[in-house]
């Protein structure tokens, strides 16, 4: 979808709550009428809890969403993709946080941070995202946000109140719980939310090739994906307080993730702890609303081999360590000029700072040792930006937004150094030395500033109330963050396969000098409903995205760096600025079949999407875009029984990056089975993913690295059928 600016409503505040309802402040009158801002995909509890049991990957929440897929990675650390731009391309916000993964391999991506059960909400920008909604990005814009506090009722006294809940899945063994509490009167309201979530390997549903184990590798059965296993915790404290019309809140977070395997990536996490302060005023006044945060994240990530991957040949382990810190704040105003007219203007600001360093595994000289590798060191990333939008409703038919951002980022990084100052290829060389270092990283100027502008102009025109259209056109800017840039060493393959976040299991090498990418997007969306959008609605969204220096893989010598020759069937790349086109379309639609007869109410819902992307520059096909693919789904509503039979449909990946060597896939079609009963206070799922336990490989999943000795030619293969149950009640 586009956009949805829905009609004009009067304001009555929108941020504290009492009891169940969503956080409302107290009606406020004022004189003039407000069109609110432009909406995004909106996945409510409705459409959130149901998943809640099947999966404890957040960004899996998502699925459905027209246009979006997922990378493959860890079990928690999905990562998504929207229209061909997925991982930094995209906006994603925590809680009103702009979180950053802290990690060589992006193992620990922004939704990796929220358990699916804290989720209360999210909202999806797929096409042209307002300037309001975020900047340094070039794609879509995904904001996850936990429940809002909760308050007593006038006169109501102390009120408690909370909720529980278990899972289990049959494939992998996977299990968790989690609860929630809170205790508030009318003016102060403390909340509480755990949880806990494990899973071993999980099978395939057919024998997969594995490659060549090495000795003392703890060898996975001929059905079971190596380094697929997880272990993972999540805590919020919340305090919040309200007057009258103004609300601030303050959130605690911690997450501690002691290990989680990559099927895709040459590394493992064993170990993620995160600590999250989050601070935010919001009041209504008579002009409109006024919102600040401040919030500070501060990540502690290591990496090292699980058990399918540590061989006799890696015995003595690659401990790879990262902390980043991440401070962030935000003033953002909604300022009603008139029943017609809304501007909102803000400023942004991220101070990012991150070391990524490898402790030698010796004290001699050697292939890890004896100094300490600095992959980067004291790197820096620091973003100040300025927005504004003015929406107008023009009359009940015709509406529009127009918005700038202007955006500074300036990075930097100190001097590094390799395991060793010896030449060749067991050596790492003298980072400050040009003969035996190709650019002399250390004696380089590394500080860089980018200049950055974006814009969005968006139009709709709803004739009727059965009938919208709605376009939009923009230019988005992002700069390459601090490992595309600043990550440095060429001499072996070993400590290139460190720099990958793309799940191919190539190597990687930096480029001092990129350029932020600049993607300029038209799309466009027909929407026939009916008028209570309730019994049928169907919805075309077209779009084409070229983007100018758009930073693609490629060969090491293209930029002027010696990188070693390969024979495994993976190659060492780098990163340099060409040029890209995406262009797709989504379509999606559902209707009624029965209103309520005797086996109750019936609906059809379907999603098909179709993408391409190009490297205008080398003919190339860009990596990782999803084949057609499309989902088909019959609800049953009877009584409190909800259930659901989907049919998911793939097409053959066969336009595949030729640069990066990515595999084809074949097609594939599954069938899911979702059920659910409600009670009064207590929720029961059930379900079977993969019903026909169909072997298949997800297009996006990535080279298959899971155990010692992998060779190219394997993709992370899809798991086998899973019956998973999950029960929940409130108190």
């Amino acid at each position: 979808m586009l956009l949805a600016l829905p009609s004009l409503a009067v304001l009555s505040g929108s941020v504290l709550a009492a009891e169940d309802a969503p956080a409302t402040l107290p009606d406020v009158t004022v004189k003039a009428t407000r069109p609110e801002q432009s909406g995004p995909i909106a996945l409510d509890a409705a459409a959130i809890v149901p998943r809640q049991a099947a999966t404890s990957d957040t960004a899996q929440l998502l699925y459905g969403v027209p246009g979006l897929s997922l990378y493959g990675a860890g079990g928690v650390s999905s990562l998504p993709s929207i229209h061909g731009l997925a991982d930094d391309r995209l906006r994603i916000k925590v809680d009103g946080m702009d979180l950053i993964s802290a990690c060589a391999n992006h193992m620990n991506p922004p939704l990796s941070y929220i358990d699916p059960t804290a989720v209360d909400s999210i909202q999806v920008y797929t096409g042209v995202a307002p300037v309001s909604a975020g900047g340094d990005s070039l794609g879509g814009t995904v904001v996850a946000n936990a429940a809002a506090p909760v308050f007593a009722r006038a006169g109501e006294g102390l009120l408690l109140k909370g909720t529980t809940g278990a899972f289990y899945r049959s494939n992998g063994n996977g299990r968790g719980a989690n609860v929630s509490m809170t205790a508030a009167n009318e003016r102060f309201s403390l909340s509480y939310s755990g949880s806990t979530a494990e899973s071993d390997n999980y099978e395939t549903a057919a024998d997969f090739k594995t490659g060549t184990p090495t000795t003392r590798v703890k060898v996975p059965a001929a059905r079971e994906v190596g380094a697929s296993q997880y272990s993972a915790q999540n805590q919020s404290l919340g305090l919040a307080m309200r007057q009258e019309n103004h609300l601030l809140e303050l959130k605690l977070g911690l997450q501690n993730i002691p290990y989680q395997g990559f099927p895709n990536q040459r590394m493992d996490m064993t170990g993620n702890k995160s600590e999250q302060v989050n601070l935010r005023y919001k009041g209504q006044y008579e002009w409109g609303s006024l919102e600040t945060r401040v919030y500070n994240e501060h990540t502690r990530h290591k990496m090292n081999f699980l058990d399918n991957k540590l061989s006799s040949a890696t015995s003595l382990g690659m401990p790879m360590d990262t902390e980043g810190w991440n401070t962030g704040a935000l003033v953002k105003a909604d300022i009603l000029l008139s029943p017609r007219d809304t501007v909102r203007a803000g400023v942004e600001y991220q101070r990012y700072r991150l070391d990524d360093w490898w402790d030698p595994i010796t004290t001699t000289a050697g292939m890890m040792g004896p100094n300490k590798f600095w992959n980067i060191n004291g790197g820096q990333r620091d973003r100040l930006e300025v927005f504004a939008e003015w929406e107008a409703r023009w009359s009940p038919k015709w509406q529009s937004q127009l918005g700038l951002r202007s955006g500074t980022v300036t990075m930097d990084t100190g001097t590094v150094q390799g395991y060793n100052n010896a030449g060749g290829m067991m050596g790492y060389g003298d980072p400050t030395n040009p003969a035996t270092v190709p650019g002399a990283f250390n004696a380089s100027d590394r500080r860089r500033t980018d200049q950055n502008l974006d814009a969005a102009a968006l139009v709709r025109y709803s004739p009727d109330d059965e009938r919208s259209f709605s376009a939009g056109l923009a230019r988005k800017t992002r700069s390459p963050n601090l490992y595309e840039r600043y990550t440095w060493s060429t001499n072996n393959s070993m400590a290139m396969n460190m720099i990958n976040w793309a799940g191919d299991a190539n190597g990687y090498v930096g480029n001092l000098n990129l350029k932020s990418e600049v993607a300029n997007t038209l799309s466009v969306t027909a929407d026939w409903h009916d008028a209570d959008r309730r019994n049928w609605a169907f919805q075309v969204t077209p779009y084409l995205t070229y983007v100018q220096d758009y930073i693609d893989a490629v060969s090491c010598a293209v930029v002027g760096k010696s990188c070693p020759t390969r024979t495994d069937g993976f190659v060492n790349l780098s990163f340099a600025n060409q040029r890209a086109r995406i262009y797709g379309v989504d379509i999606s639609g559902h209707t009624q079949l029965v209103a309520g007869g005797a086996w109750g109410s019936f609906m059809a819902k379907g999603l098909l999407s179709y993408l391409r992307g190009k490297n205008t520059d080398t003919d190339d096909n860009l990596y990782n875009q999803m084949p057609l693919n499309a989902k088909l789904a019959l609800e049953q509503r009877f009584g409190a029984w909800t259930n659901t039979a989907e049919i998911q449909l793939v097409a053959d990946k066969k336009d595949v990056s030729q640069v990066r060597n990515e595999m084809q896939t074949g097609g594939y079609g599954l069938l899911n089975l979702r059920s659910s009963y409600e009670w009064k206070s207590a929720r029961l799922d059930l379900g079977i993913d993969n019903v026909l336990n169909r072997a298949y490989a997800p297009p996006l999943g990535g080279a298959y690295v899971g155990q010692g000795g992998a060779v190219w030619g394997t993709p992370v293969p899809g798991p086998a059928r899973s019956l998973y149950v999950g029960l929940s009640a409130k108190f």
